[in-house]
């Protein structure tokens, strides 16, 4: 199936990919010239495991091409997804200008029938606008569909190759068609396309990033309860993740969530409930809780470093979470930004994450290419992120490289006792 693909961020480049990975001939099209020409040379710009290797490769064999040529990508093709940014506006709301901006497009470019696909994560009511955006540029017959991603930075091409479910909103019989025969390769071994309307399918991507944000929130409250009335989360955890109706995964206390997902699609819900006059207000209570927990680990810091105008801040971890480069709505950039202004030096290290630090914040902090570098002579060490090389220390060589022996854990990496034992001050999350 010929496939174009608008828009190459996390979304729209795993896709294409994976897309052209079963055999289909995929154009990605971006308006972003010095992105698409590093693209064209299979440079990828973004860290994600497995998706280099899957882009060069289906380069090298044809299936995959770049362009800076929307109207082109769209004329050439079947089915056309949309996968640009919606970024978050002034009141918390999803800003559809880009969605809307290729529909324009796609519409000026219709040559034959198509169905044109909103991949973007966008609110109730968008895949409307969009079919009476291009319906205003041609007489051409398409059809509108709404077939929201759940991958997972870090895990995306592994998401995207073997999914637990595809969703899928469609109304009309020849976008189900076209769109069941692109995805069958994926869901071989069993697992559902999950056919819908279209308003349905809009939700239902919001409402998972929801549950999921609610998920981790709750766990941190919990945890912060727990430091206070001298309980143990690690314990707690294991007491309601072996109940079968809550299970294990995300209930791992730590800064709060971040990326380019949960907190931004919170607060769209929270908007959109606000348009049609339905106040989310467990919505509103999980965005505030987790702004206030992002700020958990620079506050344990002061507590037990004390005035920190003077001294060598080492943070461990500057991306949101492992295995990305991402450091949208991460925790690091409150610690970073808080230890600066009260005066510290800070010492950053992150296996991936660096040139985005750079980026983000120029010469204001020291940079160290070893995690153990960024400890000499550092007053605390502060963990943020759970990459797996920071899950073992040596502390002969920690304690050595300190001028003080204070590590703040917002993680749970590491076991108390042995921190404690080995002569560290130490504090984590929601454990005595």
């Amino acid at each position: 199936m010929k496939v174009a693909v608008v828009g190459t961020g996390y979304v729209g480049l795993v896709m294409g990919a994976g897309l052209a990975e079963t055999g289909n001939t995929v154009v990605c099209a971006d308006v972003d010239a010095a992105k698409v020409g590093r693209l064209q040379q299979g440079e990828v710009p973004i860290y994600e495991p497995g998706l280099e290797p899957l882009v060069t490769r289906n380069l090298a064999e044809g299936r995959l091409r770049f362009t800076t040529d929307v109207g082109e990508a769209v004329r050439g093709s079947e089915v056309v997804f949309i996968a640009v940014g919606t970024p978050q506006d002034e009141d918390g709301s999803a800003d559809l200008r880009h969605v809307l901006d290729v529909a324009e497009v796609i519409g000026a470019n219709m040559n034959g029938p198509k169905a044109v696909v909103t991949k973007s994560t966008v609110p109730v009511g968008t895949a409307e606008r969009v079919r009476a955006t291009i319906a205003a540029k041609t007489d051409e017959r398409f059809w509108v569909a709404s077939n929201p991603e759940f991958l997972k930075e870090g895990a995306a091409v592994q998401d995207f190759l073997k999914p637990d479910r595809i969703v899928i909103g469609t109304d009309s019989p020849e976008a189900e068609r076209l769109l069941r025969e692109l995805y069958e390769p994926f869901v071989r071994q069993g697992n559902p396309i999950v056919f819908m309307d279209i308003p349905s399918a809009e939700v239902a991507k919001y409402a998972a990033n929801a549950m999921l944000a609610a998920r981790i929130t709750m766990m941190n409250q919990f945890a912060n309860l727990c430091e206070r009335v001298g309980a143990n989360v690690d314990q707690v955890r294991h007491g309601i993740g072996t109940d079968e109706r809550i299970g294990r995964l995300f209930l791992y206390p730590g800064p709060g969530y971040g990326g380019s997902c949960f907190p931004k699609d919170v607060r769209a819900l929270v908007a959109t409930g606000t348009d049609v006059g339905f106040p989310m207000e467990v919505l509103e209570a999980i965005d505030r809780a987790n702004t206030r927990q992002q700020r958990v680990p620079f506050d344990k810091l002061r507590a037990l470093v004390g005035s920190l105008r003077g001294t060598r801040v080492a943070v461990w971890g500057l991306a949101f979470k492992a295995n990305t480069d991402d450091m949208r709505e991460s925790a690091a950039v409150v610690l970073v930004k808080g230890a600066l202004a009260d005066g510290a030096e800070v010492v950053v290290h992150d296996p991936k994450a660096m040139h985005e630090a750079r980026r983000r914040f120029g010469d204001r902090v020291r940079y160290a290419e070893a995690r153990y570098a960024a400890l000499d002579g550092a007053d605390a060490l502060v963990v943020l992120t759970e990459w797996q090389e920071y899950r073992v220390l040596d502390l002969e060589e920690v304690r050595r490289r300190m001028r003080r022996p204070i590590v703040v854990d917002a993680r749970n990496l590491y076991d108390p006792a042995k921190l404690r034992q080995a002569g560290f001050t130490y504090a984590s999350i929601g454990r005595p």
